[in-house]
C-alpha cells in the first residue's frame, strides 16, 4: 500500500471508529436513564423491579469502561464482508441492528485470533489498530492466505508492540493480542476444572482472566446472579490484576486472597513452612473434630439443680446419654446443643416428678403429670444455675473462641490429637493457614439456634412496628366519604392492605453482586479461578470447593514455583477428592514477558531443583545482557539506591528483591505474578538457600532489565552473569 492510500485508509478508519464512540455515547445515555428511572421507582412489585434494576447497573458499567479502545482491529473476508473487532459488540438500530462492532468474545470473531496465512480461515486481511484514547493512530495490516504478495504485514509486530511496550502500574489486558494457543484455552468448552499450567511470563494469568470474560460473554444467564470468584496470592497481585475484566466490561467478580475467604477476615500472616503443612493436611479434620467434641463434657461430680419444690442432678449417666444422643442426630455442635438440652431436662423432670408426687401421683394420671412437667421445664428454662450447667457440658461455641482456646492449650491440643507445633501464646493471631479452619468450624459448630430465635422475633417485631406505622399513614389518607365521588376516587385502603404498605418502608439491598458476595460466607460462585493454585493446601481446596458446588474452575499454576511446604505436588492428587479424573490440562509453552538473556539465567537455576522442568522458550531478545556485581556490606546499600535513581529516570516499573534486612527490598514471594521493566536482586544466595523456587521467580520478573548484587560468592547458577566492576573507590 502506497503512503498515500494508507493515508487515505486511516482517515476511513478514523472515521469509523468515530462512529463506534458516538454510538457508545448513545447507548449509554439510554441505558444510563433507565437504570436512574428504575431507581426512582417505588411500590408494590420491588423485587421484581430489583432484578431489572441491577441488570441495568450492570450494563452501565460495563458501558462504562470500554471507552479506552473500544475497537482494536478489523476482518476482511475473501467474500468482501468486514468486521471490526472490539470490547463489546454495538449494532446500527437504524439498519435492522446490523453489527457495528463484534465482540471480541462472539464466535465471528475468533478469526481475528486464529487465521493464518497457511489456514485463513475463509480471511482475505487481519488490520490491527494502534491507538491511544479514542484516537487510532495507525494500523497494521496482515494479508492472509496469500503469502508474499505486497502489503502482507508482519503477523508478529502488534505482539512485539505489546510485550516491549514499558509496563505500568498494572496488568493489561491482551485483548488485542491474544495469541491461537491462548485463545483455545480461553474458549476451551469445558463446564468442570481446567488447568492451565505454564511457567514464567507465559500469560497464563492473563489467559484465566479472558477466560472468565468470555464465561460470562457466553454464559450471563447462568453466571450473572453469582458471579465469579478470582483468588490470588497476595493483596499486590490483586491489585496488579484488578484492572483487567473491568476493561473487558466485567465487574461482577470478587477478587481475594486465601486469607479472605471468611467474611471479617483480611490474613496475610503466614506460619513457619512445618505448622502451615500440619494445618494445610486433611488429616486437620480429625483434629478440628476432636477439639468440638472433647468441649462436649461429662460432670466431674452430680451438679446440684434446685427447683422451688425438689433438688434434682446432672449426673455423668445422664450427661452422658444425653450427649450420645446429640451426637447422634448428626446436627453440627450448636444445633444439637438442643437435643442434649431436651434429653437432660426430660431425665430431670422426670426425677422431679416422681419425687415430687411421690404417694399421690402415678404415669397413668396423664394429664397432671405433663401438666406438672410443663411448669418444670419451664422453671428449668429460667434457672441460672442449670443454664449454666449446659453452658459447661455442651457451651455454644465460635468458630474463633474454640481455635483460639485450642492452639493456647496443651491439654486441648493433646485430647484433640494435634500436633504439639501448633501450640502458640496468642490463640487468636491469625495466618492465612487458619482461615480453611475456621471456615471448616463454620459447618462443624453450625449456627446458635437460641440466636437464630432472638433476631427471628426482633425481625417480627420490627415488621409488626413497620406495619403500625403504615396504618397510620393510612388514616391520613383517608378522605372523608361524605366527600368523595366513589365513582371517581378509591381510597388508599380499598388498594393495599397495611402490610403491603410496610413493604415499601423496608430498605431494599441495595449492594453490588460484589458487596454481597463477599460479606455471605455461604455464597457460592458459578466459576472461580484460582492462581498460583500450587501454593493451596489440601485445607484451602475444600474451602474454594464449597464456594462453587457446580465445580466450575480454571487453575492456574506452575508446580516449578513451589514453595509452599502444603501445596501442590500434583494437579491430580489435589484435585481427585472433589472431580475424580474429570478435569482437563493445558499447558502455555512461549514466554512473553521475560527476554531470552534473562530467560537463560533463570533457566539454569530451574535445571538445579527441577531439572525435568523444560523452561518455557522466550518469544523475543531484548538485546541487553543481565549483570551482577559484588559489593561490600558497607556498600550495600548505596548500590541500591544507584539502581532506584537510575530507573527512577526511566518509563516503566523497576523493583528490588531480596531477603529480609535488604533496604528498601520486597521478597520474592511477594512479586509472584507481578511484572516490572527492572529488577534488582539483592543476595541471591540467601534467597536460594530459602527457598530454590523463589529465585526462580525473582529472576524471572523482569521484562526489560536485570541486575544482580552480591557479597558474597555468586550461587553456580548465576555465574553466567556479565560481571560489572564497582566504581573505584575513594
Amino acid at each position: 500500500m502506497s503512503a498515500q492510500g494508507y493515508e487515505e485508509e486511516l482517515r476511513g478508519e478514523r472515521a469509523y471508529v468515530a462512529g463506534l464512540y458516538a454510538r457508545l455515547d448513545a447507548e449509554r445515555a439510554r441505558v444510563k436513564g433507565e437504570y436512574e428511572a428504575a431507581l426512582g421507582g417505588n411500590g408494590v412489585g420491588a423485587m421484581e423491579r430489583d432484578v431489572g434494576v441491577r441488570a441495568l447497573g450492570r450494563q452501565v458499567k460495563r458501558l462504562e469502561v470500554v471507552d479506552n479502545g473500544l475497537c482494536f482491529g478489523r476482518l476482511d473476508a475473501e467474500s468482501g464482508e468486514r468486521s471490526y473487532i472490539g470490547r463489546i459488540g454495538l449494532f446500527d438500530e437504524a439498519d435492522e441492528f446490523r453489527p457495528m462492532l463484534l465482540d471480541w468474545r462472539a464466535p465471528a470473531a475468533r478469526p481475528f485470533y486464529t487465521a493464518t496465512g497457511a489456514n485463513p480461515e475463509g480471511m482475505d486481511r487481519r488490520r490491527q489498530f494502534r491507538t491511544r484514547g479514542r484516537q487510532v493512530l495507525g494500523f497494521t495490516d496482515e494479508v492472509l492466505g496469500r503469502p508474499g504478495e505486497d502489503g502482507e504485514g508482519d503477523p508478529d509486530a502488534a505482539l512485539l508492540a505489546a510485550v516491549n511496550a514499558p509496563r505500568g502500574e498494572g496488568m493489561r489486558d491482551i485483548v488485542a493480542t491474544i495469541q491461537a494457543e491462548q485463545d483455545e484455552i480461553i474458549r476451551l468448552d469445558h463446564p468442570g476444572v481446567l488447568v492451565i499450567e505454564g511457567g514464567p511470563g507465559t500469560g497464563k494469568t492473563v489467559v484465566a482472566l479472558h477466560r472468565v470474560a468470555y464465561l460470562l460473554y457466553t454464559q450471563r444467564e447462568r453466571m450473572e446472579r453469582h458471579g465469579a470468584l478470582v483468588v490470588g496470592p497476595n493483596p499486590a497481585f490483586l491489585h496488579h490484576i484488578g484492572r483487567v475484566l473491568p476493561s473487558l466490561g466485567e465487574t461482577d467478580v470478587v477478587f481475594t486472597t486465601t486469607g479472605g475467604l471468611l467474611p471479617g477476615l483480611d490474613v496475610t500472616a503466614e506460619d513457619p513452612p512445618e505448622t502451615a503443612r500440619l494445618k494445610g493436611s486433611l488429616k486437620i479434620l480429625d483434629v478440628l473434630k476432636g477439639a468440638v467434641a472433647d468441649r462436649q463434657r461429662l460432670p466431674v461430680e452430680p451438679v446440684p439443680i434446685t427447683l422451688k419444690d425438689v433438688t434434682v442432678r446432672i449426673d455423668a449417666e445422664t450427661a452422658e446419654w444425653a450427649r450420645q444422643e446429640a451426637r447422634d442426630s448428626g446436627l453440627p455442635h450448636n444445633e444439637a446443643r438442643a437435643v442434649f438440652a431436651e434429653i437432660v431436662t426430660y431425665v430431670l423432670t422426670e426425677r422431679a416428678i416422681a419425687r415430687i408426687g411421690r404417694g399421690w401421683l402415678s404415669r397413668d394420671d396423664r394429664e397432671e403429670w405433663e401438666s406438672m412437667r410443663a411448669g418444670l421445664v419451664q422453671e428449668l428454662a429460667g434457672d441460672a444455675k442449670f443454664t449454666a450447667a449446659l453452658d459447661e457440658l455442651w457451651p455454644i461455641l465460635t468458630p474463633e473462641a474454640l481455635l483460639a482456646a485450642l492452639y493456647t492449650s496443651p491439654e486441648r491440643l493433646r485430647a484433640a490429637g494435634a500436633d504439639a507445633a501448633l501450640l502458640r501464646a496468642d490463640g487468636a493471631a491469625w495466618t492465612v493457614s487458619d482461615v480453611p479452619l475456621l471456615d471448616e468450624l463454620v459447618d462443624l459448630l453450625g449456627h446458635d439456634k437460641t440466636a437464630d430465635k432472638a433476631a427471628e422475633r426482633a425481625a417480627e417485631r420490627k415488621r409488626k412496628a413497620e406495619a403500625e406505622y403504615a396504618e397510620g399513614v393510612f388514616q391520613t389518607m383517608k378522605l372523608d366519604r361524605e366527600e368523595m365521588d366513589e365513582d371517581v376516587m378509591l381510597s388508599a385502603e380499598n388498594l393495599l392492605y397495611a402490610e403491603d404498605l410496610a413493604d415499601r418502608f423496608v430498605e431494599a439491598d441495595t449492594r453490588t453482586l460484589v458487596e454481597r458476595a463477599t460479606a455471605d460466607r455461604d455464597w457460592t460462585y458459578r466459576h472461580v479461578v484460582v492462581d498460583e493454585a500450587q501454593e493451596l493446601s489440601e485445607m484451602d481446596w475444600r474451602v474454594l470447593m464449597r464456594r462453587c458446588p457446580g465445580r466450575s474452575f480454571t487453575v492456574v499454576g506452575d508446580l516449578a514455583q513451589r514453595r509452599s511446604a502444603a501445596g501442590a505436588r500434583s494437579w491430580g492428587a489435589m484435585l481427585a477428592p472433589y472431580v475424580a479424573d474429570r478435569w482437563v490440562y493445558r499447558s502455555l509453552t512461549v514466554n512473553y514477558r521475560t527476554p531470552a538473556e534473562i530467560m537463560a539465567v533463570a533457566a539454569a537455576v530451574l535445571a538445579g531443583f527441577a531439572p525435568d522442568v523444560r523452561p518455557p522458550d522466550s518469544v523475543r531478545a531484548c538485546g541487553v545482557l543481565p549483570w551482577s556485581r559484588q559489593v561490600r556490606g558497607d556498600e550495600l546499600a548505596a548500590a541500591v539506591e544507584e539502581f532506584v535513581r537510575a530507573e527512577a529516570g526511566r518509563e516503566g516499573t523497576s523493583v528490588v528483591i531480596g531477603p529480609p534486612g535488604v533496604p528498601g527490598a520486597v521478597p520474592a514471594a511477594e512479586t509472584k505474578g507481578l511484572e516490572f521493566d527492572a529488577v534488582l536482586v539483592v543476595d541471591p544466595a540467601a534467597i536460594l538457600a530459602d527457598s530454590a523456587a523463589d529465585l526462580y521467580v525473582a529472576l524471572t520478573r523482569a521484562t526489560q532489565r536485570l541486575g544482580v548484587l552480591h557479597e558474597g560468592p555468586l550461587p553456580a547458577a548465576l555465574t553466567g552473569l556479565a560481571e560489572v566492576p564497582a566504581p573505584a573507590r575513594r
